[in-house]
């Protein structure tokens, strides 16, 4: 349950959500977002994350205008989390998309989170599932345009 895009036959760049998040969009309404160590290219419209803070903890209005506005995300990590959720935001702001713990399999950063995406310089696009039946849905939509993060792992990293 823990994938990278390969190409980008199906999306248009590296980390669109539009493209990365469509085939999963529908069942994301009931979940907050957490934005961090973020590093993106916006399209010119007006969008709820900037150069100002560390990190962003989104609703899922705020994260649908991010999700519509195509920004390329080039670094960062981003994670769905539970609507009640209180996360401790202490740490957050220390993530980083170039944390070796990005590879590892089932390692989340946010541990509440569902859902994990990972850009890693624009040339990698890491999601992350706790849920089987989201992962199926993106792994049916993507087929294949994914590998699996341990196959990736033992084949260009050699970690088994």
């Amino acid at each position: 349950m823990n994938w990278i895009i390969r190409t980008t036959k199906k999306v248009k760049f590296h980390t669109n959500l539009q493209e990365v998040l469509k085939p999963i969009w529908d069942n994301l309404g009931v979940y907050h977002w957490i934005l961090a160590d973020l590093e993106f290219t916006p399209n010119g419209q007006p969008i709820p994350i900037n150069y100002d803070q560390d990190f962003f903890i989104l609703n899922h209005q705020q994260f649908e205008q991010l999700y519509k506005s195509s920004p390329q995300i080039i670094w960062g990590i981003i994670s769905a989390v539970p609507n009640n959720l209180k996360p401790d935001t202490s740490f957050i702001s220390n993530l980083s998309a170039e944390d070796s713990l990005v590879w590892e399999p089932n390692h989340f950063f946010i541990k509440e989170s569902i859902l994990e995406i990972i850009a890693f310089d624009s040339g990698y696009t890491i999601v992350k599932f706790k849920e089987k039946n989201l992962s199926d849905k993106f792994k049916e939509h993507f087929q294949e345009q994914l590998v699996d993060l341990q196959k990736f792992n033992e084949k260009y990293i050699g970690k088994a």
